[in-house]
C-alpha cells in the first residue's frame, strides 16, 4: 500500500508540472506556429472523409484551392485520429489540435516514467520523466513549429523500451501486444522518427538478451517476432506512403534540402530561443541535462558497478552519435545514404538527443548524489537536492511555455476549401503542378463542345454528375489524378487523361451524344487493398487472441477465489 501512495504522488506530481507549459493553449485561438493552421486543416479535412466511411482517410478533397491532394496517404494519421476523436465529442478542430497537443505532452512524460522507473527506480524515473518533457526541443515542437506528428512520437519510444525491458523480465502475452501496439502507434505517429529508433530498439533487445533475459532466444523471437507485428498491424499506412511515395513530389522537393540545415557544435550547449524557421530556432539540450551528463561521465569514472557503466557507457555512445548527426561533419553519410535523405532536416535527430540525454542525465544525477529512495516526500529537507532541480528545470524553460500569438479563425476557414496543400509540396502528384494557385469555376468544367452539367452529390471520394451532351465533347474533372481515382460514364470506365500540358495533373475525358450519369470515385489500389488486409487481420488476431486470454484470466480467478 505504501509502495502504491507514493506511485500515485509521484505519478501526480508529473502530471502536474506537465500541466504547467500547456496553460497557453487554454487561450482562445490556435497558436501561431510553422505548421499549425496546416495540421487544423488537415485534420479538418480527415475528419470529413472518416464521418463520411473512409476507415482510412486517404484523399483530402478541400486542400489545395479544392482539387484535392493525397497528403493524408503520407503524412501520420495517428494524431488526426485522436483529433477526430476530440471533435467527434464536441470539441472544434482547433481545439480538438491543441487537445491532441496537450494529452500528449503528458502522456509522453507519464511514459517515460513508466520505462524509468521499471529499469532504475523511482528516482531516476521521475527526473528523466521532467527532463524529457521540458527539454528545450520540445517545446520547439509545441510552440515553433507545432509539428504535431512528432510530438504525438515521444510517448512511444519509452513505452516500446519498457514492453522489452519487461519482456525481458517476464515474457507475457500482454507485453507482447504492448510492444507490438507501440511499434505500430510510432510508425502512424511520424514515419522519420520510427526508422530512427528502429535501431535503437535493436540493440536494447540484444543488450536485455545478454543481460536481463540471460541469453533466452525466446525472448530474442518474440521481441522481433512483436516488432515485425507492429509493422503489420500498420501497414494501412506506411506500405502505400512508401511505395506509392514515387508518384509524388517528394524525391524532387526534399533533394539536398539537408545541405544547409546541420548544427553548429555551439548551438548544441547555448542557442537562442526564438520563433524562427529552421536554421534560427534553439537547438540547445538544456542546461540542466548537460549538468546531468557531466554527472553521468564522472559516475562512469568513478563506478565499479559493470551494469551500470555499460548503461551509462550505451546512452552516451547513442547521445553524442545524435550530435553528431546533426552536424556537417556528417555530410558525407547524409549525401550517400537515401535513407537519411527522408529526415529532411539534420536537427530532427534531436528527437533522440532529448530520449538519450533526459535518461542519462537522471543516471547521472542519481548515482552523483546518491539518492536512493522517495521515502516520504512531505519531508522535503531529505530531498532538497531534488526539489532545486526541478526548479532549475521549470526555471530555465520557463519562457518557452508560450507561442508568439494566437490566429482565430472560424471553423469554416479550415472545413472548408483551404487554400494550401499543408505540405511543401513533396506529397503532390509528380505530373501535376507544385500547388495550385487558384479555385476552379464549376468542379467538371467543358473543354470543347455542348455540353450540360448538373452535380448531384459530392464527397470527399465520390463525385456524380449528369451531363446532357449535344454531341462527342471532352470534360475535365477539377480534380488531381491520383492512383485510384477513376471516372466512370454510364457505369463504364472511361479513358481519363491527366498529363495534358493545358490542364496539367487534372482529369480529362471524354463524352459521346446523349444523357449520360458521371460517377468520379476514389478507391484502393491493389497494393492499398492488401496492405489494408494485412493490417485488418492483424489485429483482428490481437483482438481475438486478447478476449481469449482475457476469459482465460477471469476463469483462473474464480477458481482462485472459490
Amino acid at each position: 500500500m505504501v509502495i502504491r501512495k507514493r506511485t500515485i504522488m509521484i505519478l501526480g506530481m508529473l502530471f502536474g508540472f506537465s500541466l504547467l507549459p500547456l496553460i497557453a493553449l487554454f487561450h482562445p485561438g490556435l497558436p501561431i506556429t510553422h505548421d499549425g493552421q496546416d495540421h487544423v486543416a488537415r485534420i479538418a479535412n480527415f475528419f470529413l472523409s472518416l464521418s463520411e466511411g473512409n476507415i482510412v482517410p486517404r484523399w483530402a478533397g478541400n486542400l489545395n484551392w479544392g482539387y484535392g491532394h493525397p497528403i493524408l496517404m503520407f503524412l501520420y494519421p495517428l494524431p488526426s485520429y485522436i483529433a477526430s476523436f476530440f471533435k467527434f465529442i464536441g470539441f472544434s478542430f482547433v481545439d480538438s489540435t491543441k487537445m491532441v497537443f496537450g494529452t500528449t505532452f503528458i502522456a509522453s512524460v507519464l511514459a517515460m516514467y513508466l520505462w524509468a522507473n521499471a529499469v532504475w527506480g523511482k528516482k531516476v524515473g521521475f527526473i528523466a520523466a521532467l527532463l524529457y518533457g521540458f527539454a528545450p526541443y520540445r517545446f520547439v515542437d509545441l510552440y515553433v513549429r507545432g509539428a504535431i506528428g512528432e510530438h504525438v512520437a515521444f510517448i512511444f519510444p519509452p513505452l516500446i523500451m519498457y514492453c522489452i525491458y519487461k519482456m525481458a523480465k517476464n515474457r507475457q502475452y500482454w507485453y507482447f501486444v504492448g510492444l507490438s501496439l507501440a511499434v505500430a502507434f510510432l510508425i502512424l505517429s511520424h514515419n522519420a522518427i520510427s526508422i530512427m529508433f528502429l535501431p535503437i530498439f535493436g540493440a536494447y533487445i540484444l543488450y536485455l538478451y545478454f543481460t536481463e533475459a540471460q541469453k533466452n532466444k525466446t525472448f530474442l523471437i518474440v521481441s522481433f517476432l512483436s516488432i515485425v507485428f507492429g509493422f503489420f498491424l500498420s501497414a494501412f499506412f506506411w506500405v502505400p506512403a512508401f511505395f506509392e511515395g514515387k508518384y509524388t513530389l517528394r524525391d524532387i522537393v526534399t533533394k539536398g534540402s539537408m545541405i544547409d540545415r546541420f548544427v553548429p557544435w555551439s548551438w548544441f550547449f547555448l542557442s537562442p530561443w526564438n520563433y524562427g524557421q529552421g536554421n534560427e530556432f534553439t537547438k540547445s539540450i538544456g542546461l540542466v541535462q548537460w549538468f546531468g551528463i557531466a554527472c553521468a561521465v564522472f559516475s562512469l569514472i568513478v563506478t565499479k558497478a559493470k551494469k551500470i557503466r555499460a548503461e551509462i557507457i550505451g546512452l552516451l555512445v547513442l547521445f553524442v552519435t545524435s550530435l553528431f548527426f546533426m552536424t556537417s561533419q556528417s555530410s558525407f553519410i547524409w549525401k550517400n545514404v537515401s535513407l537519411l535523405q527522408k529526415f529532411q532536416f539534420p536537427w530532427r535527430i534531436l528527437t533522440v538527443t532529448v530520449f538519450s540525454s533526459s535518461v542519462l542525465a537522471a543516471l547521472g544525477y542519481v548515482r552523483c548524489t546518491r539518492l536512493h529512495s522517495f521515502g516520504n516526500l512531505v519531508f522535503l529537507k531529505k530531498h532538497i537536492d531534488v526539489v532545486i532541480l526541478v526548479f532549475f528545470i521549470l526555471a530555465l524553460t520557463y519562457g518557452m511555455w508560450q507561442p508568439k500569438g494566437y490566429l482565430v479563425k472560424p471553423e469554416s476557414y479550415y472545413s472548408g476549401v483551404y487554400f494550401g496543400t499543408t505540405d511543401t509540396g513533396e506529397s503532390s502528384p509528380i505530373w501535376s503542378v507544385r500547388f495550385m494557385e487558384h479555385t476552379y469555376a464549376n468542379p467538371l468544367e467543358v473543354i470543347d463542345g455542348s455540353v450540360q452539367v448538373k452535380e448531384v452529390t459530392r464527397s470527399s471520394t465520390r463525385h456524380e454528375y449528369t451531363v446532357s451532351s449535344d454531341g462527342s465533347a471532352r470534360l475535365v474533372e477539377n480534380t488531381l489524378f491520383f492512383p485510384g481515382w477513376k471516372i466512370m460514364v454510364d457505369d463504364v470506365q472511361a479513358g481519363l487523361q491527366f498529363q495534358d500540358p493545358a490542364f496539367r495533373g487534372l482529369m480529362t475525358f471524354r463524352v459521346t451524344e446523349g444523357n449520360h450519369k458521371i460517377s468520379v470515385l476514389f478507391g484502393e489500389t491493389k497494393l492499398r487493398l492488401i496492405s489494408d488486409i494485412i493490417s485488418g487481420v492483424s489485429w483482428l488476431v490481437i483482438l481475438i487472441i486478447g478476449v481469449w486470454r482475457s476469459v482465460v484470466w477471469i476463469q483462473r480467478k474464480r477458481i482462485l477465489y472459490r
